[in-house]
């Protein structure tokens, strides 16, 4: 399909404003983590590193960025063994209620964070009678991020296929010997991809964690909000939402890479 001059022009300039509007705001967030000024004002007086050695050195931000690479782990690790185990059951199996799986797995994506953090909640102190801690917050995560895992492996189990299995049936190799000489490198990528794409998610998630996290757990996300409106805590609140921005990129930009194709060249 070809468009007009006119066409392009008017396309260009809306995605110039849309561009714009979502990331000039995170631009003003990246300078004011430079200003001079103890509160984030536009434009800057001036530029430091100052907020940054402070960033760096502040307990409360180092103890709530080691908190939430934990969950994000732990998190990472139950959406991928879940996430894999039911692309498969999806994939290879046919069963009644199949369709309806699919759908329960994605659904937690699709739902507002408020309805999963009360529903959490109330299922955790109330069903489960147990009290709120790191660990409730690692596996509400996972809730969502096995939806990553998924769809990312059950996508590849699709388009791969199973003749390669049924190879090396016919050769002889057990269960475990094709698994781990065929099917996992098939999937090797495609598992890379979710865990990146689950760890970003879980990392600077912040509704969820409100509603399941224990006195004493504070993730990176609910450290920014507990001080953000602090006297001369806004300079190194922004360097820390830097800090996010980067941690939430890379990933995503990695996992964007092997999903092009590169991963699977050297599977």
């Amino acid at each position: 399909m070809r468009l007009s001059s006119s066409a392009r022009i008017a396309l260009g300039i809306v995605s110039g404003v849309i561009l714009a509007v979502v990331y000039v705001p995170l631009l003003v967030v990246v300078l004011n983590s430079f200003s001079t000024s103890k509160s984030l004002t536009w434009p800057p007086p001036g530029f430091t590193l100052e907020w940054w050695g402070r960033a760096f050195t502040n307990a409360g931000a180092l103890e709530a960025t080691g908190t939430s690479i934990v969950v994000a782990v732990i998190a990472t690790a139950i959406a991928l063994i879940l996430g894999t185990l039911i692309a498969f059951a999806l994939h290879r199996f046919r069963f009644f209620g199949r369709e309806a799986v699919n759908m329960l797995v994605i659904l937690p994506m699709a739902l507002p964070g408020i309805v999963t953090g009360i529903a959490l909640n109330n299922f955790f102190r109330t069903i489960l009678g147990i009290d709120l801690s790191l660990w409730t917050v690692a596996v509400a995560h996972a809730t969502f991020c096995i939806v990553t895992v998924f769809n990312n492996v059950i996508a590849r189990l699709r388009r791969t296929g199973t003749s390669f299995e049924e190879a090396s049936a016919d050769l002889g190799a057990g269960i475990w010997t094709t698994f781990r000489l065929v099917t996992f490198p098939q999937l090797r990528s495609a598992l890379l991809v979710g865990a990146l794409l689950a760890f970003a998610l879980s990392f600077d998630e912040i509704i969820v964690t409100t509603f399941t996290a224990g006195q004493g757990v504070t993730t990176l996300p609910i450290f920014i909000m507990n001080n953000m409106l602090r006297p001369g805590q806004a300079p190194i609140i922004a360097v820390i939402a830097v800090v996010l921005i980067v941690v939430s990129i890379v990933p995503i930009a990695i996992a964007q890479r092997l999903g092009d194709g590169s991963g699977d060249a050297k599977s």
